[in-house]
């Protein structure tokens, strides 16, 4: 089987990946990036051997715009989009989806993710837990994989997982970080994602930030633990009554505090920031805690 990494060149390389997946029945794409870095996809689909047109199936992880974003184009063209079913309607109107990330990043919204138009209903395909799905020679297990968001979907292909953000963000080699923007994160619900992906036993995980990872139980393991350890941790600085904004400063520097002992700096600090900015992190776990915790 053959697969193709994508780099979107999202600000920085190193930030957004996309696949593609070659069947006897054409190109399969999954993650699409946003409409920003489409036109960095369409070019790198074609040095790669292959037109937009050629590709009928595209399989999106979750609905977040920074893997979902460009699915429109695709669709357009008469392409399939498969998406959990919790995302499908969002992706046929996009209002909702477009209002909750407005208010995440405001001013910085056409800027960083561009244009989101609906995908006509008749384009979008709902899975299920457990479903196979045959594409040419090419099976396709989904495995429904809330914790990082409720809509979220990890594609299993030959022993390979592609993880979307369910297996965390990893970048030059560095630490596995959790994402965990807000409204839909939660770390019980991610555990039990986590042990789901541990009992399929894949040999290669391939996250969206960012590419190839092979020793798969200890990226898995740090994971876990980096969560576990960060909600307890804004967890306990909630109880001690310390604001969000506090909170975050903190949080900003233990995590490039991390990183820089792990030496990621320059052009990989900032691709991590990209993708897993320090934050919307915060925000995620607050609310986290304040709804199944605290009680708030």
């Amino acid at each position: 089987m053959n697969i193709h990494q994508f780099d979107l060149d999202f600000y920085v390389p190193n930030v957004i990946a996309a696949y593609i997946i070659e069947t006897a029945d054409g190109p399969v794409l999954i993650e699409t990036g946003p409409d920003t870095v489409y036109k960095n996809l369409e070019k790198s689909i074609h040095d790669a051997g292959f037109s937009i047109d050629d590709i009928k199936h595209v399989f999106v992880t979750h609905i977040h715009l920074d893997h979902s974003g460009a699915a429109w184009h695709f669709a357009e063209r008469g392409a399939t989009i498969y998406v959990h079913p919790r995302g499908a309607k969002h992706l046929v109107d996009p209002s909702k989806l477009v209002a909750s990330a407005e208010r995440i990043y405001g001013d910085k919204m056409q800027e960083l993710w561009g244009t989101i138009n609906p995908v006509p209903e008749d384009r979008i395909r709902s899975t299920e837990d457990g479903q196979r799905l045959s594409i040419g020679d090419v099976g396709i297990r989904v495995l429904d994989s809330p914790g990082h968001a409720s809509h979220h979907n990890v594609y299993i292909i030959e022993g390979i997982a592609f993880t979307g953000d369910a297996a965390g963000i990893r970048i030059a080699g560095g630490p596995v970080l959790p994402p965990t923007p807000p409204p839909d994160i939660n770390i019980e619900q991610w555990q039990a994602t986590l042990r789901k992906i541990r009992d399929v036993k894949p040999d290669i995980l391939y996250p969206t930030h960012f590419g190839r990872s092979v020793d798969v139980l200890p990226h898995l393991d740090e994971l876990e633990s980096r969560l576990l350890e960060w909600s307890n941790w804004i967890g306990e600085q909630l109880q001690k009554g310390k604001s969000d904004e506090e909170i975050t400063k903190e949080y900003e520097v233990i995590s490039k505090d991390l990183l820089s002992r792990h030496n990621i700096v320059d052009d990989f600090l900032k691709a991590y920031e990209f993708a897993d900015p320090f934050w919307m992190n915060v925000m995620g776990l607050v609310r986290y805690w304040r709804k199944y915790k605290l009680g708030e």
